[in-house]
């Protein structure tokens, strides 16, 4: 009988991918599941709810795998920073969520749909403080300076994203600027932060930092790519929300570049309308005949392929290790997901 093979679930793939730090993610979500509690029964569920939203826990896998990369340990300070970095993350998601409108997360109803924007904005906040709190227990300081430095930078990139909506002359250079600060610094600290509090030296240190950025920005370009053509269904989350929010990714950004005079006006016309359409369907339909025309969707894969590749030649100074080859194959997991 012909023998068949089931393609891995992208669940099963990162299980798979997270073998060699399993037993320390663990601890982690241990961790997550005793910060993340109140006496108050109203905060409890709230805080346990925004705690099943976080997802991937790339961030703190990005921190474990980095640690035993550069120096072939886990410490305590590790473990206390990788929980931080994972409620830093799922604070931004939590606000994000409430700037885009979105209703579902990780096939979850969202805070502000399951509850309100003000319960949202409240549990981001709570995030927030009980994460820079949590960092302050260290002996060292550095991992509370590194991060909060990287949170205001994180902040500063949704910002400028913010000021940056309807601006249809953005280039490509000012999006990349913003998506380095709003996503890929929060993944280049966990890689920092890893590299050294292992020990690792100065180069080995810059490198990681250099990998998780190049990496989170291969990841936001990927995701930017599937909010203009992912299935709802299958991501189990809101899409489109860049699309309503009129924010320019870079898809729209080089169809916009190399659109004639006609077409530019056409797709300035499917941007601008806000005329109560769905976030997710029609505008997409509209938009995806323009973006065939000018390659916009393989060039930006091309662009997160590109940065995904120099991540992962980034990885040269490590000596090999499983953890090694896992941060490697993460430079491919990033752009091939669809989830």
């Amino acid at each position: 009988m012909p023998t068949t093979t089931t393609t891995p679930s992208r669940p099963e793939l990162l299980s798979a991918l997270y073998a060699p730090i399993a037993a320390e993610l663990a601890e982690v979500e241990h961790r997550l599941k005793t910060e993340l509690r109140s006496d108050y029964p109203f905060v409890d569920e709230l805080v346990r709810y925004g705690c099943l939203l976080g997802g991937k826990r790339l961030r703190p896998a990005l921190l474990l795998l980095s640690a035993k990369a550069a120096g072939n340990r886990v410490t305590r300070e590790h473990l206390t920073l990788a929980t931080v970095v994972e409620m830093i993350h799922t604070a931004t998601l939590v606000h994000d969520d409430v700037l885009d409108e979105a209703h579902i997360r990780r096939h979850l109803a969202t805070v502000n749909a399951r509850w309100d924007n003000e319960a949202s904005v409240l549990l981001g906040d709570f995030l927030f403080t009980h994460a820079f709190y949590l960092a302050s227990t260290l002996d060292s300081v550095q991992g509370c300076r590194l991060i909060g430095r990287a949170t205001n930078i994180v902040c500063e990139g949704e910002l400028r994203q913010k000021g940056s909506r309807g601006n249809f002359a953005l280039t490509e250079t000012e999006y990349l600027e913003i998506i380095e600060a709003k996503t890929a610094e929060l993944t280049a600290v966990s890689c920092w932060l890893g590299a050294l509090f292992a020990g690792a030296g100065d180069e080995l240190v810059e490198q990681l930092d250099g990998f998780g950025r190049d990496l989170g920005i291969a990841f936001q370009i990927a995701d930017d790519l599937l909010d203009v053509q992912g299935q709802e269904q299958a991501m189990g989350k809101s899409l489109g929300t860049d699309l309503a929010k009129q924010k320019p990714t870079l898809p729209i950004i080089r169809a916009l570049e190399l659109a004639s005079p006609a077409d530019r006006a056409a797709l300035l016309e499917i941007l601008t309308d806000r005329e109560g359409e769905a976030p997710a369907g029609p505008r997409t339909r509209a938009l995806a005949p323009y973006l065939q025309r000018y390659d916009a969707l393989d060039y930006a894969k091309s662009r997160g392929q590109a940065f995904a590749h120099r991540a992962r030649q980034r990885l040269e100074l490590l000596s090999a290790s499983p953890a090694r080859d896992v941060l490697a194959s993460m430079t491919e997991f990033v752009m091939s997901r669809n989830t």
